[in-house]
C-alpha cells in the first residue's frame, strides 16, 4: 500500500508527512496511549529529533522512531 499524507502543524508551522499506513497505525496507537492529539505527540517527537541534532529528516525519523518502539515491545 503506498504512503498516506497527513497535514499538521508542528509549533504554528503548517506541514504535511507522508508515511506509509503500517507506521501511522503505531503512531495514532502511541499518541491515543499518550493521551495526546498527533500533533502534539508528533511535536514532542520533532522536539527530541532537533535536540538530538538528527541528521534524519522528520519522517525518516518517525520511522525509525516506530521501529524503535516495536523492537522495545511496545505495540
Amino acid at each position: 500500500m503506498g504512503r498516506q499524507k497527513r497535514s499538521l502543524s508542528i509549533h504554528g508551522h503548517r506541514t504535511s508527512l507522508s508515511l506509509e499506513p503500517e507506521f501511522w497505525n503505531v503512531i495514532d496507537t502511541a499518541a491515543q496511549k499518550a493521551n495526546t492529539s498527533l500533533a502534539s505527540f508528533i511535536t514532542e517527537l520533532d522536539d527530541t529529533r532537533t535536540d538530538e541534532d538528527s541528521a534524519y529528516g522528520l519522517a525518516a525519523y518517525l520511522r525509525l522512531w516506530v521501529l524503535r518502539h516495536v523492537q522495545n515491545g511496545q505495540p
